[in-house]
């Protein structure tokens, strides 16, 4: 019997921040998934490896984690007064779906570099030595983000000495301002309130009520108190991930949240919505040992996180959570401003199980509502490799 040969696309192999992903120029793209749709989404998931149940991502580029099972397609921006659009698509590890609901923070620090080698930008726009500034229209949540990318006799500059808790060696920093990071139309609490009590069933909490900030910046996200949860905000992945009772617990708590945030219709959708909203516990202060083994003092930090991201404990800090972290940090009275000690913040410096991050937002208040210009922080990226991916020619 005769089988259908591979084809090969073009594509590169890039981390951004503590992510990876497969990045294409839309052009590359077989025609059929040059527009979303189900041959898009089916190529994703062969490209990446997915949907996989030994969890391993064997037979493709994805790396069996959240971090590192990820796509992006790129394109000249039909925005005006942007150069690029960025449309990011979560592939599922051991389902077959891909997420097209929320941005990943992290890879669009790869991004700009990326538009920039890929002639994306035009080229009056690109310095020959200085910083080229990328603006970035995001597909997913119809977002602004700027890139600052450092250029070198002409080209993209990657090799440095910033250093990036969650990434082994240092690079060049490029720093990503998130404007206007409140997702929708300015909803950033969509429930009104800074922080909700929020029903769930008594086996996530005793008593079935739990605190929470829900709240639409950068991405979708529900915090609780790390000790509401019985947690102490230090915990490192093993800690959480080979806790398979915790896990459901967590999802549980996530899927109300999603409810209460207007995000899904019925409890049962959260299980096809995995990549958004996601869920975080903080706490105040403390100190531990990262999963490097670095030692992380109190002082270090302003206050402490832990996130999930697809269902599992993030061995570091989503780029998007952080800026949802650093914008509720921003506003008085939320459960993540409380936890950094209260009071008018313009910057925190968070743990996560990596080590520590800084994240910068301004907060003000218009006619009664809270509004976050911008959010900024910084990261790093770097070419992995570059030429073609291969899939069979029916895959999609």
């Amino acid at each position: 019997m005769a089988h259908v040969p591979q084809i090969k696309i073009a594509a590169t192999y890039m981390r951004g921040g503590t992510s990876k992903g497969v990045f294409f120029n839309l052009e590359d793209l077989p025609d059929v998934a040059q527009v979303p749709g189900k041959a898009r989404d089916a190529l994703l998931l062969r490209v990446i490896g997915s949907p996989d149940p030994y969890g391993k991502q064997t037979d493709g580029m994805g790396g069996a984690t959240s971090s590192t099972s990820k796509t992006v397609i790129l394109s000249r921006s039909t925005q005006p007064e942007h150069d690029v659009d960025y449309l990011f698509g979560q592939v599922s590890i051991d389902k077959p779906f891909v997420d097209w609901s929320g941005n990943c923070g992290n890879l669009t620090a790869a991004v700009g570099s990326f538009a920039i080698s890929s002639g994306l930008v035009d080229a009056s726009r690109i310095p020959h030595n200085g910083v080229a500034v990328v603006r970035i229209w995001q597909a997913n949540i119809r977002k602004t983000i700027i890139a600052h990318v450092p250029i070198t006799d002409g080209a993209v500059q990657e090799t440095g000495d910033f250093e990036l808790d969650g990434v082994t060696f240092p690079a060049a920093e490029v720093q990503v301002e998130f404007m206007d990071p409140a997702d929708g139309e300015g909803a950033m609490f969509p429930t009104g309130n800074l922080v909700d009590e929020l029903e769930v069933p008594v086996e996530v909490v005793e008593g079935g009520m739990i605190r929470a900030t829900l709240i639409n910046a950068g991405i979708p996200t529900i915090f609780v108190n790390a000790a509401d949860l019985g947690y102490s905000g230090t915990e490192l992945q093993e800690a959480i991930n080979g806790d398979e009772r915790a896990l459901a617990r967590l999802e549980t708590l996530r899927a109300q949240g999603a409810l209460r945030m207007g995000l899904i219709s019925t409890l049962e959708e959260a299980a096809t919505r995995q990549h958004t909203p996601k869920v975080a516990f903080v706490a105040g202060p403390a100190a531990y040992v990262s999963s490097s083994g670095k030692q992380v003092k109190s002082d270090d930090v302003d206050l402490l996180v832990r996130a999930l991201s697809m269902g599992k404990l993030h061995h570091a800090m989503m780029g998007t959570a952080a800026v949802a972290i650093g914008t509720a940090a921003a506003i008085p009275g939320t459960l993540v401003n409380l936890a950094a000690g209260g009071g008018e913040l313009d910057a925190v410096r968070f743990g996560h199980p990596s080590g520590t991050l800084r994240v910068g937002a301004k907060a003000s208040q218009v006619g009664g509502d809270w509004v976050v210009q911008k959010a900024v922080m910084s990261r790093s990226a770097r070419v992995l490799m570059e030429g073609w991916v291969r899939v069979p020619g029916d895959a999609f």
